[in-house]
């Protein structure tokens, strides 16, 4: 018996009949020539959990404009606004209205029609079995009954009218409009993308994993901060100390304290020891508004401690990988602490702090015995955190270095490139990698360093999570060094630079864009690159669309720390069956004024591109997927016909 045999008998189990066969042929057929779902793609998240939650939440503006094209003008533009509100947040909108309203029983009635309509258009273009899927178990046969169009039915409207009427009447109205709202939420999106860096600087990124875990339809490409975060949940101590300087620094430790239950009363006794009479000025916290400022004094001190950490860490990782190239940043030897100065590349710079007690200048990179007890004890907490764990293995699971999905490209910073557009190649374990090998060596070794059991190979795989952090030659990074020890201690802020690949001074060259599609073996038109990682500046006139729209930059600052370089407060790419349009943000002011105000993100819109022909789902990968499945059953049903294979009556 062949293999084409077996797979044909295996698949008969399934479709044991002629007739069950060419039924699923059929249905198929029908599904190919649906328009294809409406992916959403968003980047550089960094912890702002409330945004990001009200974007999915309004669908980047697509709720609105549905309630837009049922109702027109048949609806005030108050009552389409309290619409959306309670669309986006029905529990908490409903305790509100309860309150307030004098006749609630109108107001169901009133509010379940308006929603059934905007649930029947959401769900228009998906097949019966896809919304079925997606229908919550308690009400699932209701909601179906009353957006399914019934023929038999000679009264329509008393029809669907008593199902309403009943649904008040036993009191399950409120529950049922909570269902029906959270189906619009999930129809409006059918996939999203998060092109990298969910962790660090904000506060939520904890929260917005816990989202993702409960998202229909998924993917992430990894950013520079989820790598870190990856290796620290690995146990690498470089990643460790990285993570936590990072949180310190935006005055997040809460994340790791109250958000991942990771203990940090071993760092904080030792700061508070070790630098006890220590100036930590140069070592401020970038505190938003819910910072407890009480603490601040200890923070500093922890957030200097972690830094110092760090550099050793980091210096250590160094000099195991010659290959790594970054003994230029190893500078913790080139200080001289007489005249506070520090050596970089030849020339002399002073420092703004020499003050690090736990550093011998004789072995600048080796920890003291009470660091290497902390940071023991700080191991064990990240490998212990199953709440931490969890969230990494999702992102394992649903994520990679880069993805093409349905003839797009999609990665978090860039394709290092020479200044000649060819592919740069970066030695990784004393191999050298250019393009696309690069990125797949890169997303092995990061998955060995997390998965693989204990060993040389595992501790390399960690080195090179840290690796893909900050060197030069990642990916995800892009940049010629990370410039944490100069942005502390260094007056001269001409120091502070770090240089970007060649890539960022490429983007509008047609041929190094095209060969880079070419090389993830993308060679359509229609076919475009969807890029995160640096913010555009687009209040000084800077335009996301590179090359002529074949490559897209989103990162609009998402992140509070870049609204000021952006103007805007983030973007989503939104690509549906009628083509691709990015949705500029303004800045979200809180969840609660979303509620109590009704105040949506407002949002600017541009189209990327028009496709002149609908797209369906045929002209998709997973319309490949189900035309394989096709000439499949095909086949099967010649083996039935020909007596090769038994039906199963």
């Amino acid at each position: 018996m062949g293999i084409e045999e077996k797979y044909l008998r295996s698949l008969s189990e399934r479709y044991p009949t002629i007739a069950a066969a060419s039924t699923e042929i059929i249905n198929l057929q029908a599904i190919l020539n649906l328009p294809k779902g409406t992916e959403h793609f968003l980047t550089d998240i960094h912890g702002e959990y409330e945004q990001f939650s009200h974007v999915l939440r309004n669908g980047s503006g697509s709720v609105r404009r549905k309630i837009d094209e049922e109702f027109g003008n048949t609806l005030s533009s108050r009552d389409k606004k309290a619409l959306a509100t309670l669309i986006y947040y029905p529990e908490e909108k409903l305790d509100i209205v309860c309150a307030e309203e004098e006749n609630i029983e109108d107001w169901y009635k009133i509010t379940l029609h308006r929603l059934v309509q905007i649930t029947k258009r959401v769900c228009s273009k998906y097949t019966r079995s896809k919304v079925r899927k997606a229908l919550p178990g308690d009400f699932s046969y209701v909601i179906e009954e009353l957006i399914t169009e019934k023929e038999e039915v000679q009264d329509k409207e008393a029809y669907y009218n008593e199902i309403i009427h009943t649904i008040i009447q036993i009191g399950r109205a409120p529950q049922f409009i909570g269902a029906l709202s959270h189906l619009i939420q999930r129809m409006v999106i059918d996939h999203l993308h998060i092109v990298g860096d969910i962790y660090d600087r904000g506060p939520g990124a904890h929260i917005i994993m816990d989202m993702l875990e409960e998202y229909h339809s998924v993917d992430i490409q990894w950013g520079n901060h989820d790598v870190v975060w990856m290796g620290a949940a690995s146990g690498h101590p470089a990643c460790i100390a990285t993570v936590i300087r990072n949180a310190a620094r935006y005055g997040n430790l809460d994340t790791l304290e109250e958000g991942y239950g990771i203990n940090l009363i071993p760092l904080a006794t030792f700061a508070m020891e070790a630098y006890r009479d220590v100036d930590c000025s140069a070592f401020s916290i970038k505190f938003n508004t819910n910072y407890n400022t009480k603490d601040l004094e200890l923070d500093q001190r922890m957030h200097k401690a972690i830094a110092i950490l760090q550099f050793k860490l980091e210096g250590q990782v160094i000099k195991r990988h010659p290959e790594f190239q970054m003994d230029r940043r190893l500078l913790l030897e080139q200080i001289d602490f007489e005249k506070r100065t520090v050596r970089i590349d030849g020339r002399e710079y002073a420092l703004r702090d020499v003050d690090f007690p736990t550093v011998d200048p004789k072995d600048p990179y080796a920890l003291s015995p009470e660091e290497q007890t902390v940071m023991e004890r700080l191991q064990q907490a990240f490998l212990r955190c199953e709440k931490l764990q969890r969230h990494v293995r999702f992102l394992y699971s649903n994520g990679g270095m880069y993805k093409v999905y349905n003839g797009n490209l999609l990665y978090h910073g860039c394709v290092p490139l020479n200044p000649d557009g060819s592919f740069m190649r970066v030695n990784v374990l004393g191999k050298n990698y250019s393009g696309r090998a690069l990125y797949d060596v890169l997303d092995g070794c990061a998955r060995v360093g997390y998965y693989g059991v204990s060993g040389k190979e595992k501790r390399d795989g960690q080195d090179i999570m840290w690796y893909i952090w900050a060197g030069a030659g990642s990916p995800v990074y892009g940049r010629d060094k990370m410039a944490t020890f100069e942005r502390y201690l260094l007056t001269d802020e001409s120091m502070h630079t770090e240089v970007k690949n060649s890539y960022y001074d490429l983007l509008e060259n047609e041929s190094v864009i095209r060969r880079i599609l070419e090389e993830f073996g993308l060679n359509g038109r229609e076919s475009h690159i969807v890029n995160g990682h640096v913010p555009v500046e687009q209040k000084r006139g800077e335009s996301p669309l590179k090359c002529g729209g074949r490559l897209l930059v989103i990162d609009g600052g998402f992140s509070k720390a870049f609204r000021s370089r952006t103007g805007i407060a983030g973007y989503t790419l939104v690509s549906n069956s009628r083509g691709m349009r990015l949705v500029s943000h303004e800045q979200f002011e809180s969840t609660e004024a979303a509620i109590r105000k009704e105040s949506d993100i407002l949002s600017d819109t541009l189209d990327v591109e028009i496709f002149p022909v609908r797209k369906r789902v045929a002209d998709t990968d997973n319309g490949s997927k189900i035309k394989e499945m096709i000439g499949d059953l095909e086949k099967l049903l010649g083996a039935y016909r020909d007596g090769v294979i038994p039906e199963r009556v």
